[in-house]
């Protein structure tokens, strides 16, 4: 792992979630080359964004966190902002389009995600 990025483990995961930032998670596995493939684009981005934190996380390590997302398939690629997961993805994603995520979380207005979610909530519970 590069300078840029941290190990997530279930020991530090939660803290790491709950901080107010920007979060991109990497769930990855040594035996896996489509993750040693984006690892490198990975990196990059977090070099290239000191402001937010890039996470890996070894699904042969830490298998439990790897069944709380529900990673079917490896890497995958998910994004918190400000403890709201707001993208999870499988796939080794180009450098280009991990830009524009990037750039599309950091415009994102969290206030209305979360008026967003409330109403969700809202019509969710109403259904029922």
């Amino acid at each position: 792992m590069g300078a840029s990025t941290i190990e997530l483990t279930e020991a530090n995961f939660e803290g790491e979630v709950k901080k107010n930032g920007i979060l991109f998670i990497d769930f990855w596995a040594s035996w896996c080359p489509p993750c040693r493939a984006f690892a490198p684009v990975f990196e990059a981005a977090a070099a290239q964004n000191p402001d937010i934190v890039f996470g890996k996380v070894n699904t042969e390590e830490q298998p439990g966190l790897g069944q709380a997302f529900e990673v079917q398939a490896i890497p995958t690629l998910a994004v918190f902002r400000e403890g709201v997961l707001l993208f999870a993805e499988a796939g080794a994603i180009p450098a280009k389009a991990l830009e524009a995520l990037i750039t599309k979380v950091r415009e994102l207005d969290m206030n209305q995600v979360r008026q967003d979610i409330e109403a969700i909530k809202k019509r969710e519970s109403g259904a029922k």
